[in-house]
């Protein structure tokens, strides 16, 4: 195997796992800027309803996100 090609694919790998983390913050975000709470506060008051939401919206966007990267590699 071609060392050249390793180096590649691990920095594409940590490469999307930046944007896949930035989706996510972003993503949180939005949500927060779209509902009339604040969805940290409910969260540390222990609404269930708000976190799995959230851990929905994470769920969703590493999948896609991880997706487009795991093609990208091929």
């Amino acid at each position: 195997m071609q060392p050249l090609i390793v180096i590649m694919n691990f920095g594409y790998a940590i490469g999307g796992g930046v944007i896949t983390l930035a989706f996510m913050y972003f993503g949180y975000k939005w949500l927060d800027y779209l509902t009339p709470f604040d969805t940290g506060e409910e969260l540390k008051n222990g609404n269930r309803a708000v976190g799995q939401v959230v851990g929905s919206i994470f769920i969703g966007i590493g999948v896609a996100i991880g997706l487009v990267i795991g093609l990208g590699l091929n």
